[in-house]
């Protein structure tokens, strides 16, 4: 009850109390105290995210926010134009902006620029915010298509480099802050991404924003697996808050997406500007989808936490396994740093785990772990999904950067969905009996 409390007081207190800063809007411009206004804050995060950014409409009442697929919008006049906000899809629409709009609200967060996917947003803030020179000092395990948009793309093709460490040590960072030969700092940002994927290695968020800060460097953080329910980077001092809209935010393999959430303007209006230059912007439908999806996402990643910390604790008495890691385990290495920088208790739907046998054994799991569990890409959904990061989705990274941080191809990543967590459990055991 005490972490509950905590949640929804750090929740408000990170926000204006205002209605209105939280995307919740009047019904038909209702006057205070009548059906349809809003009554008086503060108000907790199961609110916001069912409510804000989603007011009925005001033509004819529908409670669900419109999807506006339009490409185009008129304008009044020349001497009018953009009096309405909209002209083009690509830079701004409606649906997109409803969708933003919540996001930031949870995030605490100014302004949120969304994607057509989780690469798009990444690569966009890259883009945006370095040049020719620069450098970045960037979390050694992180997804592996950011890993590779570093090498091959902004290294390769822009000449930025990249300073890959080790991001549960704070002096290792501080370390791989460059200075070029006239003793002018060259580092212009740094990635962090907590918990790491796949390894689930946590990142002080707040530490190193101060670190940033001392510098006078950016600080950008890839919470995907966390989600604002249960970390906050802005918070804790962030600039940025990078994460993939399809996995939790969606949370039922129906969309892609991406979203860039931000407090200061100016960052904003420069992330802004590049991702029009790109044009990567989510679409109206998807955009709908997640807003009505997000709602749940709370309730969802309750679920989901519970589920891993049931399946991660069943991992640990089972013979065959000779490594399993989760945050909620008391044996996680950074423990102490989880239940500080954690919300509510919880810490994900997201563990891994090795078995005794090596790579063929951990192979042999994943070709026969029955349903409820699906062998595929993706995480964050309803569905519980076993994923081979060495063959999946961390490919793409070389292969003795991926062993370094403890990737192996017997690596199974495990992402828990909803459901009964005994069945589950049944499914693995009848595998890994099988070994």
């Amino acid at each position: 009850q005490l972490q509950f409390l905590y949640f929804i007081v750090n929740f408000t207190n990170s926000q204006n109390m205002s209605a209105e800063n939280l995307g919740l809007t009047s019904t038909f411009n209702a006057p205070d105290g009548k059906a349809g206004s809003w009554v008086e804050g503060p108000y907790g995060v199961d609110t916001v995210m069912v409510h804000s950014g989603n007011t009925p409409d005001e033509k004819t009442g529908a409670v669900l926010c419109p999807v506006y697929q339009s490409t185009t919008f008129v304008q009044p006049s020349v001497e009018e134009y953009l009096s309405k906000g909209y002209s083009y899809s690509r830079t701004k629409n409606p649906t997109v902006d409803a969708l933003g709009t919540k996001i930031a609200a949870l995030e605490s967060g100014k302004g949120c620029h969304l994607f057509n996917t989780g690469m798009a947003a990444t690569v966009t803030l890259l883009t945006a915010m370095l040049k020719t020179g620069d450098h970045v000092v960037i979390t050694e395990c992180s997804y592996g298509g950011t890993n590779r948009a570093a090498r091959v793309l902004f290294e390769e093709k822009f000449g930025i480099t990249f300073t890959f460490c080790d991001f549960t040590n704070l002096d290792t960072i501080e370390k791989a802050i460059k200075k070029d030969d006239k003793g002018n700092i060259i580092t212009k940002l740094i990635f962090s991404e907590s918990p790491a994927n796949p390894v689930l290695t946590l990142t002080d968020i707040k530490a190193v924003s101060e670190l940033a800060k001392k510098y006078n460097l950016l600080h950008a953080v890839d919470s995907t697996f966390a989600t604002p329910v249960i970390m906050k980077p802005l918070d804790l001092g962030a600039d940025f808050v990078v994460s993939s809209t399809t996995k939790y935010i969606d949370g039922h393999n129906m969309t892609v997406g991406g979203c860039i959430v931000w407090k200061d303007q100016e960052l904003g209006d420069k992330v802004g500007l590049f991702q029009n230059i790109h044009g990567n912007g989510m679409a109206p439908w998807t955009g709908f989808l997640q807003l009505q999806a997000v709602k749940t996402m709370k309730l969802r990643v309750i679920k989901q936490s519970e589920n891993a910390q049931k399946i991660a604790e069943f991992l640990q008495t089972h013979p065959k396994v000779d490594k399993v890691q989760y945050p909620g385990l008391k044996s996680f290495p950074q423990k102490e740093l989880a239940d500080r920088q954690h919300l509510n208790g919880l810490h994900g739907g997201m563990l891994w785990f090795e078995v005794k046998g090596g790579v063929e054994a951990g192979t042999k799991i994943m070709n026969t772990c029955q349903r409820p569990w699906s062998l595929c890409e993706n995480l964050g959904a309803t569905e519980s999904i076993i994923t081979c990061p060495a063959v999946f989705t961390h490919a793409n990274m070389r292969k003795e950067d991926r062993e370094k941080v403890g990737i192996t191809d017997g690596f199974i990543r495990v992402s828990c969905g909803i459901e009964d967590a005994d069945d589950l459990i049944r499914a693995l055991k009848k595998s890994l009996d099988s070994l």
